[in-house]
């Protein structure tokens, strides 16, 4: 009852998170008004509900992630400087995905296994020549763009393997890498 039309009580994420971790995607696309609300939940370690009457405390680990340069947000006033120090405490950069594309195969075979069963699908693998294919590509997506095209192939795919004509969509994307050869590939059972 916090709000018209409110049939039901929600405890908000941060509640619903205490004692544990939060992931904070695209934390940089977070407008300022909520900036502040979020720093004050990490300075004081409480948080107000919606129609709350007195705070809650909580107790979480933050995890943010984000694909912008924070630091030239700060700069140009998009971003809170405090908050930025906040959660700038232990930073992990990883590297675009064509700059790593020996993960392409492992990922290739995770992400049709999951859907693979998610869509009730039995798509046995990924031929050699669609594995070669997607791994010199550069994926400016990233992960992203890889998890959405298998995802589009094992939906659309009439076939027991998935080939390079199964990922039209990217066959356009061709990057400068030396081309690769790989065994095809069978879904992963630990992914």
């Amino acid at each position: 009852g916090a709000f018209t039309g409110a049939t039901e009580r929600h405890m908000g994420k941060f509640v619903e998170a205490s004692g544990g971790t939060l992931f904070l995607d695209e934390i940089g696309e977070l407008p300022l008004a909520a900036q502040v609300k979020l720093l004050r939940a990490l300075q004081e370690g409480t948080v107000e509900a919606v129609g709350g009457r007195k705070p809650v405390k909580v107790d979480v680990r933050i995890i943010s992630a984000t694909n912008r340069k924070l630091l030239d947000l700060v700069k140009h006033g998009a971003f809170r400087e405090d908050l930025f120090y906040r959660l700038h405490v232990l930073p992990l950069t990883i590297p675009s995905l064509r700059m790593r594309r020996e993960d392409i195969p492992h990922l290739l075979r995770h992400f049709l296994a999951r859907f693979s069963a998610e869509e009730n699908r039995t798509i046995g693998g990924i031929s050699g020549e669609a594995v070669a294919h997607l791994t010199q590509l550069d994926w400016p997506g990233n992960i992203r763009q890889l998890e959405n095209a298998v995802f589009r192939a094992v939906v659309l795919s009439d076939g027991g393997t998935l080939k390079p004509e199964d990922f039209p969509q990217i066959s356009g994307l061709v990057g400068t890498a030396p081309s690769v050869s790989h065994a095809a590939l069978q879904p992963a059972n630990d992914a």
